[in-house]
Parts: structure tokens; C-alpha cells; sequence
């Protein structure tokens, strides 16, 4: 018996690095899975079944049900017929798992619009527009009075929460973002019987392996043997339980790396100053004195 026994999931970014342990594992638990990859290359370029395909073989080959989908998570259709095809398949959606990205890394002042507008539009748009159209399954189930306990697990970063990374504004800005948007979609979603939960991972992947800075840090070899702090396969675990049936956690964001998970608190209020008539310049500037 697996702890995902009877569930159907859609994985997007499914075919390589965190999203293919995702798929893996969710099969070896019992799920159904829609293993989506559009297959183009790290800055979202081109595109290939292959990738999507090799994952469904394996599940299959190990005894799990599986099916590919190279749907465009940025389009509105795409995302639909996404949605779609895990409904029409497996007969029905239990978990979305929102995973697939890009990187088109640049400084503020050299950065064109294309790149902000790839990484905002596979990002932000690419979890916006599934996890609308599987709302919008799930709502319609509740209003029918069918019983809904279904759940969404983003992805964020810690390039856009607790470790902004420079020369990734745009991708740092679509993870905050998806944080939000979790946030947002969490207390909307409860009354449909739907769980809105985010990760923030790090781990060992093609992109993380071309981020400036960081890629030497991934790429380090392990020891056979010993523990691989930055495998992919670390991540998988915390997304399959947050996509369990009884799990109790809505609304949050949880960095995962290795074998340590912590909760993000994300804003919070802090030193406060204050006056008893309209501000003034010179009174902000006398009262923040200290701040400085």
C-alpha cells in the first residue's frame, strides 16, 4: 500500500531533475501521474517529447500508471488541456504539482525583455494557469457536492525569499510570486476542500548546475556511499507527503534541502515609528535616525 494509493497527480517539469523524482516517487506511492514536460532547454528553447516519455516508460516499467504530456504550462489552452488529460485518463485530479521552470540569468542593466518576459511567463503564468483550470475542476466538484480533498504543491525558491541571488531578478521575482500566489490561492481554495502548500528547494539540477556563482558548489562529487545532500531525489518526499489525502498543512512555504526542511515566515512587522500628526520630511528623517 502506498501513502498515494488511488490518487491522480499532474507533475509539470516532470521529465528531468526535481520534477522526475517527483513523478517517480509519486508512482512508487500508488499514483496515477500526468508526467508533463514541454522538454526544451534550460533557458525554455525548443522542445522534446523525449524527456516526458522516458519518465512515463520508467513508472510503467516498474508497474505504475503513467502518461506524457508535453502541454505549454505558460498557455492558457495548453494548461487546460493539461488539466484535461488527467481528468479524461485517469478520471480525475487530486494533486498539481507546479515544477516546471527556466533560467535566463542577467544583470538589471543588461537584461532585454525577453528575458524577463520568458522566465515571468514559464514561472508565474506556467503555475497561475494550471492551477487555475484545476480550481476551476475542483470547484465545480464541490458545488456538485462530490467529495474534494485535493491539493496543489507549488514551487518557489530560495532565490526569491530568503536568498536573493544576483543576476536573477526576474527569476527571483516570479518565485516571490509563486509564494504569494500560494498564499492567496490557499485561503480561497480551503472551502473547495483543496490544500495550497509551497517548496523552496535546493538541490542538484541542470539549472542550479548553469547558475553563475553557485554551479562548482552542486557539482561537487560524493563519495559512493555517503549521504548526497544536494540529490533531487531529497526533495521528492516532502512534495509527496504535502500531496497526501490526510495531510493537515495549508498555506505554506517550506525550504527543503538535504535533510533539513524549515517553514518561511516570509514579511513580517518590525520596528515601528510613529507620530501623532501628518509626517514630515525632517520627521522621518529624525525619527529613522537610528534605523540607519
Amino acid at each position: 500500500m502506498g501513502v498515494l494509493d488511488g490518487r491522480v497527480a499532474v507533475v509539470t517539469g516532470a521529465g528531468r531533475g526535481i520534477g522526475r523524482e517527483h513523478a517517480l516517487l509519486f508512482a512508487a506511492e500508488g499514483a496515477s501521474v500526468v508526467v508533463n514536460d514541454l522538454g526544451g532547454a534550460n533557458d525554455g528553447s525548443g522542445s522534446d517529447a523525449g524527456p516526458a516519455q522516458q519518465v512515463v516508460d520508467e513508472i510503467t516499467a516498474a508497474g505504475g500508471r503513467a502518461v506524457a504530456s508535453t502541454d505549454n504550462v505558460a498557455d492558457w489552452d495548453g494548461a487546460k488541456a493539461l488539466i484535461d488529460t488527467a481528468v479524461e485518463r485517469f478520471g480525475g485530479l487530486d494533486v498539481l504539482v507546479n515544477n516546471a521552470g527556466i533560467l535566463r540569468d542577467a544583470f538589471l542593466a543588461g537584461m532585454d525583455e525577453a528575458q524577463w518576459d520568458a522566465v515571468i511567463s514559464v514561472h508565474l503564468k506556467g503555475h497561475f494557469a494550471p492551477l487555475r483550470h484545476a480550481a476551476a475542476y475542483w470547484k465545480a466538484r464541490a458545488k456538485a457536492g462530490q467529495p474534494v480533498t485535493a491539493s496543489v504543491i507549488n514551487t518557489a525558491s530560495a532565490s526569491g525569499t530568503f536568498m536573493p541571488n544576483a543576476g536573477q531578478a526576474n527569476y527571483g521575482a516570479a518565485k516571490a510570486g509563486i509564494a504569494a500566489l500560494t498564499l492567496v490561492a490557499a485561503q480561497e481554495l480551503e472551502r473547495y476542500g483543496v490544500r495550497v502548500n509551497a517548496i523552496a528547494p535546493v538541490a542538484r539540477t541542470r539549472l542550479t548546475l548553469a547558475t553563475p556563482g553557485m554551479g562548482a558548489l552542486f557539482a561537487q562529487e560524493v563519495p559512493e556511499g555517503e549521504f548526497d545532500a544536494f540529490s533531487p531525489a531529497n526533495i521528492a518526499p516532502l512534495v509527496a507527503y504535502l500531496g497526501t489525502e490526510k495531510c493537515p498543512f495549508t498555506g505554506r512555504v517550506f525550504a527543503v534541502q538535504g535533510g533539513a526542511i524549515f517553514e518561511l515566515e516570509g514579511w513580517r512587522g518590525g520596528r515601528t515609528v510613529e507620530t501623532d500628526g501628518p509626517w514630515t520630511v525632517s520627521g522621518i528623517d529624525e525619527k529613522l535616525a537610528d534605523w540607519a
